[in-house]
């Protein structure tokens, strides 16, 4: 038994010093962000400019990062989300888990230390524009 207790507190010991040298991009954690907002209910879609609307044109892939701007310092994220929610929710309660679920991914899976995440919604879908957009 003591053996095992020693061999567990020499593996830990090397976990923390090897990931002082990891980096991770921006890049990298506006991804994970954006996935966490994907899954938010009420969300109809990011805000983001017009280089990030050519890119998923010309990939034919949605662009995670879009509409998602990350600022990491050491070990510590800022992060700036701009949405477009559905017409009829609660905006309040849909930034709440917007901020809920993009802390807890991105500590998850980096181990950063996220200090903000701001929500920034920049329009109101409404049902008409869904229908406008089905006919075409």
């Amino acid at each position: 038994m003591d053996e095992q207790n020693i061999n567990n507190e020499e593996i830990n010991e090397k976990v923390e010093t090897t990931s002082e040298g990891i980096q991770i991009a921006d890049d990298v954690v506006a991804v994970i962000a954006g996935k966490a907002v994907s899954e938010v209910s009420g969300v109809a879609g990011m805000a983001g400019g017009f280089a990030g609307g050519i890119t998923e044109v010309l990939s034919g892939k949605k662009n995670l990062s879009k509409g998602i701007k990350v600022d990491i310092e050491e070990k510590e994220v800022k992060i700036d989300i701009n949405i477009i929610v559905e017409y009829g929710v609660r905006i309040p309660d849909v930034a709440f888990e917007i901020q809920n679920r993009v802390k807890k991914a991105i500590e998850t899976m980096t181990g950063l230390t996220v200090l903000n995440v701001n929500v920034h919604v920049q329009g109101v879908k409404t049902i008409e524009e869904k229908e406008e957009v089905e006919e075409e």
